[in-house]
C-alpha cells in the first residue's frame, strides 16, 4: 500500500542559463501560455501542468535536473506519510505563494537516487 496518494503532476521545474531568453523561447517560439514572473522564475500553463523556468544556480549543483511536483490533496498528511517510511527530507511543507484566492504549499524530498522531488498543494483561501 502506498504511503501517499498522488493526484498527478502539478508542476515541472526546468533550470535555465538565461531566464529572459528562455521566457522568449517558451512564450514566443513554443507558444506556451505565459502566466507570470516572480523571484527569478517564470511560469507557464500547459493544460493542468505548470512549467516553471528558474535561473540555474551554479553554486548549488543539486538543483540542476528537472523537478517533478506531485499534486496531493493534503500536503501535511502526505509529508508525514513519506517521513514515516524513511524518505529523505529536503524542505518541510511551507506556504510559498498566494494569489487569486489560492495558497501554494510546497515540500521537497529526495528519491532513492538523490533526485529532488516535491509535493504541492493548492489550498483555496476562505
Amino acid at each position: 500500500m502506498s504511503a501517499v496518494t498522488v493526484q498527478g503532476i502539478g508542476q515541472i521545474a526546468v533550470y535555465v542559463q538565461d531566464l529572459a531568453k528562455a521566457v522568449t523561447f517558451y512564450r514566443d517560439q513554443l507558444g506556451l501560455r505565459y502566466l507570470f514572473e516572480a523571484g527569478g522564475m517564470a511560469f507557464f500553463e500547459l493544460n493542468s501542468v505548470r512549467l516553471m523556468l528558474t535561473q540555474a544556480n551554479a553554486i548549488d549543483p543539486v538543483y540542476r535536473a528537472s523537478i517533478l511536483y506531485f499534486k496531493v490533496a493534503d500536503i501535511d498528511r502526505a509529508w508525514t506519510a513519506l517521513m514515516a517510511v524513511g524518505t529523505v527530507a529536503k524542505e518541510a511543507p511551507e506556504q510559498v505563494y498566494v494569489a487569486g484566492g489560492v495558497a501554494l504549499w510546497l515540500a521537497f524530498f529526495e528519491d532513492p537516487s538523490g533526485n529532488v522531488m516535491a509535493l504541492m498543494e493548492e489550498r483555496k483561501l476562505v
